[in-house]
């Protein structure tokens, strides 16, 4: 039988930390509502506590949404975690994710806290947030660059407290898949208590290993992944949400999970979180960008054009777009001839050739070439 993996997206919150965003409250609810119609179930609103424009985007969120669980971020001191229970006082359920470091680096160098200290605040602000909230979530930030058996005393003291999601992030994407996997293991090993609450991974791209380290936490056991619409977020960004719901849809064969995502609704969210953020999609981006079902290679046109199976792994249609035949020097007489009879022009013989050789010549010097181009000035 599949297991069921929670989505738990922070676009509105870790994506909206990168450089430049600046949400509106309407448009913070206008992403939530198609997150919503996208399956999420977890929508993680913003961090209330940040400024007055967060908290109102909080709010917003917290109103408009009947499905997913709203969350917001809360560091654990007493400002934060207020601002949080009162932005979401309007959700239908809510949650509070509260964060402390856990790494020596950031313990000595940020906080300025012992480990006793932090394991003090962790007890305090999970208790106090469990009164302002439905759900408690707990991090510990820079997990993946602390010592497993300080993690370990963290997350006791959290779940004693009334956590209910205990988050292991690889905040600065320092670790490697079977690291992550392992570091699961070794934790849940020494904190028991992990067996009766919903362990989540929370992964950052700077080595390029957001998705595949998600994908390694998900096979370790975890019940909750972390995620961004078009991998937005601080740095490198977050681990993509579309990479890991259809990894884990095609390869389910390995991974036997389920998610509650309508994966038809992955290109229209993608579209106008990239609209309203104004961070571009690559071109080649896995899933989402417009070359994702792109083929211009003749070698490919001619597979796709006999079974899209040769070259597709997953039908673009089950995340809300086509495949397309982009015409370009690489392309070969099977697509060229495939496009123009899409067209109405039906060729054969010397004039398909001659019209395919006039291509080339184009192609060869200015890339993608519109077919009205090939016959501009050819007698009809």
């Amino acid at each position: 039988m599949s297991r069921r993996i929670s989505i738990f997206d922070t676009t509105l919150r870790d994506g909206e930390q990168s450089p430049g965003i600046a949400l509106q409250p309407d448009e913070k609810a206008t992403i939530a509502e198609q997150l919503q119609r996208l399956g999420v179930d977890v929508v993680e609103a913003g961090f209330p506590g940040a400024s007055p424009g967060d908290f109102e985007g909080v709010k917003a969120v917290a109103r408009v949404l009947d499905g997913p669980t709203v969350a917001a971020f809360a560091r654990t001191v007493r400002e934060d975690l207020d601002a949080a229970g009162e932005a979401l006082a309007e959700a239908r359920r809510s949650r509070i994710h509260v964060v402390i470091a856990t790494s020596s680096i950031h313990m000595e160098r940020k906080l300025g806290l012992e480990p006793a200290e932090v394991v003090q605040r962790a007890r305090w602000a999970v208790a106090y947030a469990a009164e302002r909230a439905d759900e408690v979530e707990f991090s510990c930030e820079d997990a993946t660059r602390s010592d497993p058996e300080f993690v370990a005393r963290v997350c006791r003291v959290a779940i004693e407290a009334g956590a209910t999601v205990i988050n292991l992030p690889d905040t600065v994407g320092y670790a490697l898949p079977h690291q992550y996997a392992t570091f699961f293991a070794d934790v849940r090993r020494r904190c028991p208590e992990m067996r009766h609450v919903t362990l989540s991974a929370h992964c950052h791209d700077d080595l390029g290993l957001a998705v595949a380290n998600s994908l390694a936490a998900v096979h370790a056991g975890v019940g909750q992944v972390e995620c961004t619409v078009n991998g937005l977020g601080e740095r490198a960004g977050n681990a993509s949400l579309e990479e890991i719901v259809v990894a884990l849809k095609v390869r389910g064969d390995h991974f036997q999970v389920e998610t509650g995502i309508d994966t038809e609704q992955i290109t229209a969210s993608s579209r106008l979180v990239s609209e309203l953020t104004g961070y571009v999609v690559q071109r080649n981006k896995a899933v989402v960008g417009a070359n994702a079902f792109a083929h211009e290679a003749g070698i490919h046109q001619d597979g796709m054009l006999k079974d899209a199976r040769t070259y597709q792994i997953i039908d673009p249609v089950e995340v809300g777009v086509h495949m397309t035949l982009p015409l370009g020097k690489h392309s070969g007489r099977h697509a060229f001839a495939r496009a123009c009879a899409d067209r109405g022009i039906q060729l054969s013989g010397d004039d398909l050739n001659a019209a395919f050789l006039r291509f080339k010549a184009l192609a060869d010097s200015r890339g993608a070439v519109p077919l009205d181009a090939v016959f501009e000035g050819v007698p009809a």
